[in-house]
């Protein structure tokens, strides 16, 4: 391989009319402060005989012209490729012109290389700043190619028949509607806000009847706003609530009940209290996880024990807490099974104890219809989770975001 081509191949430089290419070190100066830089020099030339004016075949060789274009850098070292482009005169017309390179773009010093590789890098997290060092350039550079060349979509190309629907908070105290294809986790809409009236005339007035005619299901979490929307824009469509909401806010709820227990023991140092207190995640664990044969060593209550014995400390303490308990793993058991008739008896045969177990049931009575489709369906909002995941992970890393269009068309370029 020739010098040429091999660094030209290092380059990621792949138009073979560039020629006589070499690499020098160099410093600038930009506002006091010294830079070292990587110069490839280079020519651009090769044979044009029509006039792309007049087609006639008396194009002459006129010089050569110098210009500075910016490639992409691999170490975070400035490339400025110095390139003399050969220039064409046209002895019938007097037009001139001059050689091109499909890695230039016109009357522009930023080649098509970094455009390429900015939007590469803005399917990650990374914010400008850390891009812009990546690449060797500066920081609006990096905002006016990123942000003047996505456009945000008015709607999407298609509806799917199934869907997710969540939000997130974007810019401050607003919220946004995001909404996802359940099966091939494609992004479907963004929307500024999650209120109803906005959501309505979005997709009424951006798809057709047939178009929402076609939607079969929609998973949602246990909002009661998102049903009411969910009816009046999916005349067909099934609501199933996410399987994790469930299961969560049952758990949330053995955990005041569990806490309220705790605070009735007098003795601190009793093996129950140890028990209710250090050993929490052993209540959450699935019945069939509890291990009531192999003894190990129990760090709350500082001995060897089973999981069992010491699930049994905590609710032997308190009858409500273990009603609690049992409810809450028949209600994960019915989910993880997808036990559609298990979850439905635990929910109409629940007897009220006062407690926050409670609300919770009464929550998913309310909704049994819908909650009963998570058991029966396999669609739930985990890859919406996943996705709203990598736009908080996007706001971590910018410390937020103070436009609201450039956290929308991040979060499309990321959903990408």
């Amino acid at each position: 391989m020739s010098q040429d081509n091999s660094i030209l191949c290092a380059l990621n430089i792949k138009d073979n009319n560039i020629k006589n290419v070499s690499v020098f070190d160099s410093k600038i100066n930009t506002n006091g402060v010294v830079k070292r830089i990587k110069l490839v020099k280079a020519e651009l030339s090769y044979n044009l005989t029509h006039c792309p004016q007049c087609g006639e075949n008396m194009l002459i060789k006129n010089g050569k012209r110098t210009t500075n274009q910016r490639l992409a850098s691999f170490n975070g070292m400035e490339y400025h490729l110095i390139l003399k482009k050969q220039r064409y005169l046209c002895r019938n017309c007097g037009s001139t012109c001059g050689a091109h390179s499909d890695l230039l773009v016109k009357n522009h010093t930023m080649t098509k290389q970094i455009k390429a590789r900015i939007f590469d890098m803005s399917h990650e997290s990374f914010t400008l700043s850390s891009m812009a060092k990546l690449l060797g350039i500066s920081t609006s550079t990096v905002s006016r190619i990123l942000y003047g060349n996505t456009k945000l979509s008015e709607r999407s190309s298609y509806l799917p028949e199934n869907l997710c629907f969540d939000e997130f908070r974007s810019v401050k105290n607003v919220f946004t509607f995001i909404s996802i294809d359940a099966k091939t986790h494609h992004l479907i809409d963004l929307v500024h806000d999650r209120l109803s009236k906005t959501l309505t005339e979005h997709f009424i007035n951006k798809y057709s009847l047939k178009e929402r005619q076609n939607v079969k299901t929609v998973s949602i979490d246990l909002n009661a706003n998102y049903q009411l929307i969910v009816h009046k824009i999916f005349p067909n469509a099934q609501i199933i609530v996410d399987r994790f909401h469930i299961v969560q806010l049952c758990s949330r709820a053995l955990d005041q009940v569990r806490i309220q227990t705790l605070k009735k023991i007098d003795d601190k140092k009793s093996r129950s209290y140890k028990a209710l207190k250090k050993d929490w995640r052993l209540f959450h664990l699935p019945e069939a996880d509890v291990d009531a044969t192999h003894v190990k060593y129990i760090v709350g209550l500082n001995e060897y024990s089973t999981i069992q014995n010491v699930i049994d400390l905590g609710t032997d303490q308190s009858e409500v807490f273990k009603q609690v308990y049992e409810t809450y793993q028949q209600i994960e058991t019915a989910i993880k099974n997808h036990d559609s008739k298990l979850l439905r008896e635990t929910l109409l045969k629940y007897n009220k104890n006062n407690t926050v177990m409670d609300t919770s049931i009464n929550t998913l009575r309310k909704n049994i219809k819908y909650v009963s489709n998570s058991c029966t369906m396999s669609y739930s909002n985990g890859p919406l989770e996943g996705t709203i995941g990598k736009i908080k992970k996007l706001k971590h890393n910018c410390y937020g975001f103070r436009n609201l269009n450039h956290l929308l068309k991040r979060a499309t370029l990321i959903c990408a």
